[in-house]
C-alpha cells in the first residue's frame, strides 16, 4: 500500500497497540498530530466489526491512523511516543485486553517506514529498554476499516467511563509526564 496524502504537508502513520481508545487519546494530544482515526487492519475480514474483531477471529488489530505534519513531528517522534505508551514485549495482549486484536503492530506505508520501525526496535533492544524481547510486529498496512463513529474520540467524551479512568488516562498522563514539550498547547 502506497501512502496517501490528502494535504501535501501532511504524512500518515499506522500503529497498533492495545486498545485504540488509548492511543487516539495520546496522539491527538501530540503536537504535530491533524487527526486520528480508530479502525481495523491486519487481518483477513472485509469490513468487519467491533464485535467481530473484538471476538478475536478476524485476525485484525485494533489500530489508529494518525494524519501529522512532518514539519512538526517526525515518524520517529512518533514511535518513541509509541514505544513508551504500550507493553510491546507481550504478544497479544495489553494489561487485561488479551487476543490478537490487541497486539503490538507498526502498519509501514512507505520502505522509509518500515526502515523507521525496524531501526528503532532494534535501538530499543540494544539500548535495554525492557526487561523482555520486543515482539512488536513490523508489516506492511492492508486495507484500513475506519471503526464505527462512536469510538471517535471516545476517551473525551467519556471521561467518566471505568475503562478510560484506569486504563485510558494513565497512558495519557504518562504520555504528558514523559513528553511534555510534545503536548499540544505546551
Amino acid at each position: 500500500m502506497t501512502e496517501q496524502r490528502t494535504d501535501p504537508r501532511a504524512a500518515t502513520a499506522i500503529l497498533a497497540g492495545g486498545c485504540f481508545w488509548c492511543l487516539e487519546a495520546v496522539f491527538l494530544a501530540m503536537k504535530g498530530v491533524r487527526s486520528v482515526q480508530s479502525g481495523y487492519l491486519g487481518g483477513h475480514e472485509d469490513a468487519p466489526s467491533y464485535e467481530r474483531v473484538c471476538s478475536g477471529d478476524t485476525g485484525h488489530a485494533e489500530a489508529v491512523k494518525i494524519e501529522f505534519d512532518p514539519a512538526v513531528v517526525s515518524f520517529d517522534a512518533l514511535l518513541e511516543v509509541f514505544f513508551e505508551i504500550h507493553d510491546p514485549t507481550t504478544p497479544n495482549r495489553q494489561g487485561n485486553d488479551i487476543g490478537s486484536q490487541y497486539r503490538s503492530a507498526i502498519f509501514y506505508l512507505s520502505p522509509e517506514q518500515e526502515a523507521a520501525a525496524r531501526a528503532m526496535i532494534d535501538k530499543l533492544a540494544w539500548d535495554g529498554a525492557f526487561d523482555a524481547p520486543i515482539v512488536t510486529e513490523v508489516e506492511p498496512a492492508t486495507t484500513f476499516w475506519p471503526a464505527e463513529p462512536y469510538h471517535d474520540n471516545y476517551f473525551a467524551r467519556n471521561p467518566n467511563q471505568s475503562y478510560c479512568r484506569f486504563v485510558v488516562a494513565p497512558k495519557v498522563a504518562k504520555f504528558r509526564h514523559s513528553f511534555g514539550a510534545r503536548v499540544k498547547g505546551n
